[in-house]
C-alpha cells in the first residue's frame, strides 16, 4: 500500500481508461450513444465526445482529444502506448513499432527508471495504484506464468506493493469491475458486491490519502474486443455511476482529476481491432486550465504531473 498523507495541499488522480477512442457520433457502432452516461456527458460541456472533436474548455474541465498514434504506423497497443502515458517516453518509437498488450522487455529499464510511481516517489510524494489484485493474480506471478502489464510492472519495479482482497474488503482498494461480482469465484466469497456508486464513493476516500492515485480500467478494452453493444453500454454506464460516486466529495480547490486513455477501441464496436482513432483527455478541478498546455500527446501525461507536483 503506499505511504498515507493526511495534509497533502494537492491531490493528483489518474483515472486510466484502457482501450477508450473517440469516434462517430453512430448508436449502431459506438455505445456512447446508446450508453447513459449523465456524469461524463457533464464533464464534456453536456455532450458525448464524437469525431471531429479536439478540444473544449469549460468552467469545470478541459477536454482534448489526443493522437495516440505516437508518430508509429499501425494500430496503436496497450504496452508501447502505456509505456508513453506512464513514463513519458514514447515506447513505439523506442522499440520500432507499437506493441502489446504487455511492454516488451527492451522498455523494462525505461519503466523502471521513468515510471510515475517512482518519480513521485523520489520527490517525497504518496503514492497509490488503487486497484485490487485477487490472491489468485499473485500466485500466478510468482510462478512465472503471468506477464505484468506497464501498470503492475511500474509497481512492482518502484516498490509499490500491489493491493490485495484484504484492502478490497476494508474499501481500501477498488475492485477492476467496480462491482466485486467475480470475486467470489477467484476464491474471495468474504467480499461482497457493491454498486459502482459506492465503489466511487471509496475511491474519493482513498485519494483523500495519497498525493497521487491511480485506478486503471481495463474493462473498457475488453468490451471493446468483445463486440458486444449490450455489454459495452453495462461497462460505460458502470464508468459513469462511478464518477458519480466520486464526484460527491470531489473538491476542486484541492484536487485534480485527469482521465486519459492509450488507444481506441470501444468506440467501434464494427471492428474487434483497436483503432486510430483520437483518444480523449478530460483534467477537471485544481490547475487543469494551466495543465492543459502542457499536454499535447500521450507522453506528455507523467512529466505534466511531476512538473505540477515540482511547481506546488
Amino acid at each position: 500500500m503506499g505511504i498515507e498523507t493526511q495534509n497533502s495541499n494537492l491531490h493528483v488522480v489518474l483515472l486510466f481508461l484502457d482501450g477508450v477512442g473517440i469516434g462517430k457520433k453512430d448508436a449502431d457502432i459506438n455505445p456512447f450513444f446508446r450508453a447513459r452516461m449523465p456524469t461524463l456527458t457533464t464533464l464534456c460541456g453536456g455532450e458525448q465526445l464524437h469525431t471531429p472533436f479536439k478540444k473544449k474548455s469549460t468552467n469545470q474541465s478541459e477536454i482534448i482529444a489526443i493522437n495516440a498514434t505516437l508518430g508509429v504506423s499501425g494500430l496503436p497497443q496497450s504496452g508501447t502506448g502505456q509505456t508513453a502515458i506512464f513514463t513519458g517516453v514514447n515506447g513505439a518509437k523506442k522499440f520500432g513499432r507499437h506493441f502489446g498488450p504487455y511492454p516488451p522487455s527492451v522498455l523494462r529499464p525505461v519503466i523502471a527508471e521513468k515510471n510515475i510511481f517512482h518519480q513521485l516517489a523520489a520527490l517525497g510524494k504518496s503514492v497509490s495504484f488503487a486497484n485490487a489484485f485477487p490472491q489468485r493474480f499473485f500466485d500466478y506471478t510468482e510462478s512465472g506464468t503471468r506477464r505484468l502489464t506497464v501498470t503492475t510492472l511500474s509497481c512492482q519495479l518502484a516498490g509499490i506493493p500491489l493491493l490485495t482482497a484484504h484492502e478490497l474488503q476494508r474499501n481500501e482498494a477498488i475492485s477492476a469491475d467496480f462491482i466485486r461480482t467475480q470475486w467470489p469465484e477467484l476464491g474471495h466469497p468474504e467480499i461482497f458486491p457493491i454498486t459502482s456508486r459506492e465503489a466511487g464513493k471509496h475511491f474519493a476516500s482513498i485519494v483523500s490519502k495519497h498525493d497521487f492515485t491511480l485506478f486503471e480500467y481495463w474493462l473498457s478494452d475488453h468490451a471493446g474486443h468483445s463486440q458486444k453493444i449490450a455489454f459495452a453500454v453495462e461497462v460505460l454506464e458502470r464508468l459513469d455511476e462511478f464518477l458519480a460516486g466520486f464526484f460527491a466529495s470531489f473538491d476542486p480547490s484541492n484536487t485534480l482529476l485527469m482521465i486519459v486513455s492509450d488507444h481506441g477501441n470501444i468506440e467501434d464496436l464494427s471492428t474487434k481491432s483497436h483503432t486510430r482513432n483520437r483518444v480523449p483527455c478530460i483534467l477537471v478541478g485544481k490547475h487543469c486550465h494551466q495543465l492543459v498546455k502542457r499536454i499535447k500527446n500521450l507522453t506528455h501525461i507523467t512529466p505534466a504531473i511531476v512538473r505540477l507536483f515540482l511547481d506546488s
